[in-house]
């Protein structure tokens, strides 16, 4: 045990290649393992366990050789030529490994996104909305990646990243309106205020959202014509979301003539009432005799409609104007219209001092 090899005694080349077999052998079988209990499935999922399965089958062999080995060579205590060597090819190694975990846990955070909001729209469409970023945080992590391992190869990176400060500063400032509608597209992937498919108006414009992009959303307005908004625009307006309303509040305002008697007017409410209750997912609220008008007396009525298609809202709508129609004209009520009441007065000729004496005539 005391003699030596190359200036080393034997005792020390058996330490050494005592850990690297246990490198070289316990690592794969650690590995093993791991496919055992996580195994990968055909279709990728966000379970932990999935993500454990998936980063053990991107673990490359060269990186098992390269750190059974390098723990080696520390134990020797060879020539500090030789480790710096051995640590350099050490970092380019884990550096690459890490570039491929960063990959595969990227993938992996979108798909747990997606399963979040799965109760908000399809998981296909929510994956693409994110999986436009994915190339801006791997950009991101590789840079990271690249500084660290320079970093730990006694590289000054000081310099480097002053001047990648400097160089993002300028590029910002030149992309910024770029930039907004890239973390505005962000933002909307993350907190989903529309998706794919969703009825939307903003301002003026109203439509239903095609795309959603990493600059622009796109909206296919009523009339046929495709509609383009920036990303930014449409987080600083204040967007209605038709999709998502669970049930439709209508007001329905009407008026009858002021010849109307009294216990015609008592039935109003009860032909509006039988005449909504009688529709399928329909909610009656309320029906009131509201106000005098200027040429009516008017009624309000309201009531909710369980859901949020247009179509099965004006259908509704239809039938319940309809039935009102012929419950009024059973019972011989009429639909007010603007009319004008016009009263004449006729003054004689011989005026009295203390003024005119007149007789009112209705026409």
């Amino acid at each position: 045990m005391t003699q030596t090899i190359f200036g080393i005694p034997l005792s020390t080349w058996i330490t050494a290649a005592t850990a690297f077999g246990i490198f070289a052998v316990g690592l794969p079988l650690i590995r093993a393992v791991i496919r055992r209990r996580c195994p990968i499935s055909g279709q990728a999922d966000s379970s932990w366990r999935d993500l454990v399965g998936r980063l053990n089958a991107r673990w490359m062999r060269l990186t098992t050789l390269v750190i059974a080995t390098a723990g080696a060579l520390h134990l020797l205590a060879l020539d500090p030529r030789v480790f710096g060597v051995a640590k350099v090819v050490l970092i380019v190694v884990l550096a690459i490994q890490c570039i491929r975990f960063v990959s595969v846990t990227i993938d992996w955070i979108i798909l747990r996104l997606a399963a979040r909001s799965s109760d908000e729209g399809s998981h296909e469409s929510v994956v693409a909305q994110i999986s436009g970023l994915r190339w801006l945080l791997l950009f991101v992590a590789y840079i990271l990646i690249v500084l660290l391992a320079l970093q730990n190869a006694d590289v000054d990176v000081t310099s480097l990243i002053a001047g990648l400060g400097i160089g993002g500063i300028a590029i910002a400032l030149a992309l910024q309106n770029i930039l907004g509608d890239l973390f505005a597209s962000l933002t909307i992937s993350l907190d989903r205020p529309f998706i794919v498919g969703d009825f939307i108006i903003v301002g003026s414009e109203m439509g239903t959202v095609e795309h959603i992009g990493l600059k622009t959303t796109r909206v296919r307005s009523l009339s046929g014509e495709q509609l383009v908004f920036g990303n930014s625009d449409l987080l600083s307006s204040r967007i209605r979301n038709y999709k998502r309303m669970s049930d439709r509040r209508v007001v329905l305002a009407f008026g009858v003539v002021y010849a109307t008697p009294p216990p015609q007017l008592e039935m109003v409410n009860s032909i509006v009432r039988s005449a909504i209750e009688q529709q399928t997912n329909v909610r009656f609220d309320r029906c009131h005799f509201c106000k005098f008008g200027d040429s009516s007396l008017e009624f309000e009525a309201v009531y909710y409609i369980n859901s949020s298609d247009y179509n099965v809202h004006m259908d509704t709508q239809q039938s319940v104007l309809l039935s009102m129609a012929r419950g009024f004209a059973d019972d011989n009520i009429d639909f007010a219209f603007p009319t004008q009441t016009l009263y004449l007065s006729r003054v004689r000729d011989n005026l009295p001092v203390n003024g005119p004496s007149r007789s009112e005539h209705q026409s």
